[in-house]
This record gives C-alpha cells, structure tokens and sequence, in this order.
C-alpha cells in the first residue's frame, strides 16, 4: 500500500500561514491535496498537521487529516511522528 503524506504546518517561518492563502478560490494546501490524489501509485492520501485550523479546513475538502505534535521541527519529523498510524507500518 502507497501512502502519500503532506505536512501542512500553519506556522510555515518562511511565509506563515501559507497553507490556508487562497489561491484562486482555494486554499494552497486544497491544490496540494488534489494533485496528491491525482497520482495513480497512492492509495491514501494523509495531511499531517499541528493546526486544528488546517485540520478543518482540510476535512471540509474531503481530506483524511492526522494530527502531529507541534513541537515537531519540520516534515519529516512530522511524518516519523505518525509513522505507526500508517499501514504496514511495524507495532
């Protein structure tokens, strides 16, 4: 099974909030999501967040969201995070 995961991280240093900007009609995380959902490979497709705030919004575009800690220093910290809520991952 293919997982693909995005971090969305509202408190982005290099341009905060980034994720929910709207970008033509839709927050940046929305077009990242769908581009995710348009790879044949993946078969789930996770936003990883720290933001109730994004959570929400992602869940109102149909998003499978789970939360990280938000003491996680960057994507990758927050994908390891998660890692034995993913599938095939070990107990």
């Amino acid at each position: 099974m293919v997982t693909l995961c995005i971090p969305a991280r509202l408190a982005s240093t290099r341009l905060p909030r980034k994720v929910v900007l709207d970008l033509g009609g839709k927050p940046v995380v929305q077009h990242v999501w769908e581009r995710a959902r348009q790879v044949r490979q993946a078969d789930r497709v996770v936003l990883l967040t720290d933001s109730e705030e994004v959570a929400g919004i992602a869940r109102g575009f149909g998003a499978e969201v789970l939360m990280t800690d938000p003491a996680c220093p960057s994507g990758t910290a927050r994908m390891a995070s998660v890692i034995d809520q993913l599938p095939g991952s070990s107990p």
